[in-house]
């Protein structure tokens, strides 16, 4: 029986894979097998190399709970099992050792804004534009394409290339007082609408996707920061947890820092010469 062909009604699978290297399997290869298996992952990685999906994203981990770390984008859940098994089987036999690996898709999050909302923000926020004028049906024109625009790169992502992919799972809590899902629905938007605002402050320092992962891994979402200065990574994360849907809800797993990196350079890093 062939693998099934299996599609989302919208979005794409994206899985994020953290090995180490066996280095005893390694020392026991020769420099002919060593160039062979980096010819197979440049291969991989130029046939993949994006912005949008399929797409292969190649890291060095930095901290020592890893050495490598790529990121799979597909729109079919066996092609991005197909490419996680061609990543693998680059390297030679028993030398790729995992260690920790998350599936999630992309998604639109429940409180996506709505036109009403946009309406709304136009007529009482800052602007105080008055409904049926003609800078209100501008402003209100242009808002909607922006949201269009917002949900679409949010479902089919192209994440700038920067050097630093920081990735972390999290969950909502379910205890006592602290069950976010015992929230109704306007009270749990207002909070995200709060958690987004402190997010839009690291515009153009902080590129981030957000993917869905309940029923698909151990926690709810995946979240992947890309960034150019390891301060704004630690900048964001620590106001973020003031919010009060991170300080009183939030719940989250390791934390994985990342050097984006080609394979040759991937090979001279870790000493695979």
């Amino acid at each position: 029986m062939a693998i099934p062909v299996v599609s989302l009604s919208q979005g794409i699978h994206v899985v994020h894979l953290f090995f180490r290297i066996d280095r005893l399997r390694w020392s026991q290869l020769t420099p002919q097998e060593s160039a062979a298996s980096l010819q197979r992952l440049q291969a991989l990685c130029t046939d993949h190399a994006g912005p949008a999906h399929p797409r292969v994203m190649l890291f060095v981990n930095v901290g020592g709970k890893a050495d490598i770390a790529v990121v799979l984008f597909a729109s079919q859940l066996q092609e991005v099992s197909r490419l996680q098994r061609q990543f693998e089987r680059a390297f030679p036999a028993g030398s790729l050792v995992p260690v920790y690996s998350y599936l999630s898709v992309t998604e639109l999050p429940e409180y996506v804004t709505t036109d009403d909302d946009l309406r709304r923000m136009l007529q009482h926020g800052e602007r105080k534009l008055e409904p049926g004028s003609s800078g209100f049906e501008e402003a209100l024109a242009a808002a909607k394409q922006k949201n269009i625009e917002y949900q679409h790169y949010r479902l089919y992502p192209e994440l700038l290339d920067w050097p630093i992919l920081c990735f972390y799972p999290m969950t909502k809590k379910r205890e006592g007082n602290d069950n976010w899902y015992s929230l109704d629905f306007d009270s749990r938007k207002k909070l995200m609408g709060g958690h987004a605002r402190t997010g839009r402050k690291y515009a153009g320092k902080i590129s981030q996707l957000i993917t869905g992962s309940a029923g698909l891994d151990d926690w709810e979402w995946g979240v992947t920061l890309m960034a150019e200065r390891l301060d704004d990574v630690k900048s964001i994360v620590y106001e973020m947890r003031f919010d009060e849907v991170s300080a009183r809800f939030g719940e989250f797993g390791p934390f994985y820092i990342n050097l984006r990196i080609s394979p040759t350079d991937l090979w001279s890093h870790l000493g695979l010469d």
